[in-house]
This record gives C-alpha cells, structure tokens and sequence, in this order.
C-alpha cells in the first residue's frame, strides 16, 4: 500500500484516504494502483459493507500527476489507472465520497461511479480534458450528459471551466453541501447509517440500478480509453503540457493533429 493512500476502519466502513496535501493530493501510478488493492480487499472483506473515500487537508485531488503521468502514460487498460476505473466500477458494496477543495479530473470523474457523494463549499471541479489536448475518460462522455443533459455537459467537457459545488449539486454531480468542517464528520455517519441497514438488500439494490447501464459504461470507457491513449501522443497534448509546465499559455496554431 502507498503512503500516500491510507485506509481505516470504522466499525463496518473502510476509508480510503488520498494523502498527498503537498502536492494536492495529485495521483501517481502507484497511488492508483494502491486505492484498487484498497477497494478490492475492502470488497473481499465481509465485516466490510461501506467504502468511503476522502482526501487529505482540504483537498480532494487535483487528479494525474502530470510529471509521473507523461513519464509512465497509460498504454492499454491494464494500466492502473484504467484498472482503478475498473475496478471502482464493478465495486459492488456502495461507495462514498467527502469532497474538500479541488477535485480536477479524475477527481471529478470518479465521483460519477460513487453511489453517495457530498461536497463542503470549498470544492472545485473541472473537466479540463480538452485544455490538455486530451479526451474524456471515465465513461463521462456517456453519463454526464445523461445526468445533466448535453447542454451542461458539453458546457463542463468542452469549456473546462472551473465550477463549484453549488454547480455540482446543481447538475447532479453531488447529494447535498455540509460546512466543511462538518463534512468528514456528516459523511462517515451517513456511511456508518448505510452499514447498518441489510447488506444484501443494499448490494442488491445498487446491482439493480447499475444493471442496465453497465454494459454501455464499459463499451465507453474502453472506447475512450483508445482515443485518450492516442491523443496523449498528438501534437496538441504536446503542446498543452509544455505550456503547462513551461508556465505559459498554449499556442495550438503550431500544433496541428491529422484528422482522426
């Protein structure tokens, strides 16, 4: 397990913590690979019937670790950041989520594969796949706009803009807003109420409702999984992450992709 991914117990409910406050909770390969050994042994565990996620100091995660990312990119869908998604997907105890301050990326797309979330107004979430020259992952090019409509999302997906949790509850994306120092606190017990009540008619009834979207979740993620790997080698993701991390902004004139 990564020291940067940290589970406890509570009673019926296991957290998984992303602890990572120095680089706001940015996600490497091996922390993903650490948060699906984290879900899978809470999904083998029968004394387990909750899986809570959360993050350290006010932040949720601002998603990839660019620098870890570019150096070690996802070749296929065994890479663990595919196999966390996948993962995530077929958990079927319910999964929660406490959301503080930035939640970017992935950070944002995983909360669509969580079956109760909720925010402290200090969240913010962006999509920003497009900014980077990339592509949505997640299935969240099929369930954004079946949650919100294709307005919205293509507002979020295109644009890459920034939106809050007033936003966020607004089109769906979040069950309710806590104080923020009250949300850790209000989340777990709502966990720990969901663990007390029958198990099998709990795991049952989100079987029930995933059941039919889960083959389109699936064909989806792995299509764009294809076009996500592909684009991290065009000329516009190049550009977008030099602009990044050269501190400038993007000039995409000079980085003209063959048409797909």
């Amino acid at each position: 397990m990564s020291q940067h991914i940290l589970t406890t117990t509570h009673g019926a409910v296991v957290r998984i913590q992303i602890n990572r406050p120095e680089k706001k909770n940015a996600l490497t390969l091996a922390m993903y690979d650490a948060m699906s050994e984290a879900l899978l042994a809470a999904e083998a565990d029968p004394a387990v019937r909750v899986i809570l996620f959360a993050g350290a100091e006010s932040c949720f995660t601002a998603g990839n670790d660019l620098g870890d990312f570019l150096d070690n990119p996802p070749s296929g869908e065994e890479s663990p950041v595919f196999r966390f998604l996948k993962t995530l997907i077929a958990a079927q105890k319910p999964v929660l989520a406490a959301v503080h301050g930035v939640a970017v990326g992935i950070g944002t797309t995983m909360l669509l594969h969580c079956d109760l979330v909720w925010a402290g107004p200090s969240a913010r979430f962006q999509l920003p796949f497009v900014n980077l020259g990339l592509t949505p992952e997640a299935a969240s090019s099929l369930i954004l706009p079946q949650l919100m409509g294709h307005r919205r999302a293509a507002e979020l997906l295109l644009l890459g803009e920034t939106f809050d949790a007033e936003t966020a509850l607004a089109v769906g994306l979040v069950n309710g807003l806590r104080a923020d120092s009250e949300l850790d606190d209000y989340v777990l017990h709502k966990a720990q109420t969901l663990a007390a009540k029958p198990p099998t008619a709990v795991r049952l009834s989100k079987e029930l409702m995933k059941r039919w979207p889960a083959e389109a979740v699936r064909q989806t993620m792995s299509a764009e999984g294809e076009i996500f790997i592909a684009r991290l080698h065009s000329p516009e993701a190049r550009e977008a992450m030099t602009a990044f991390f050269e501190r400038r902004q993007p000039d995409f004139s000079r980085a003209v992709d063959d048409v797909m």
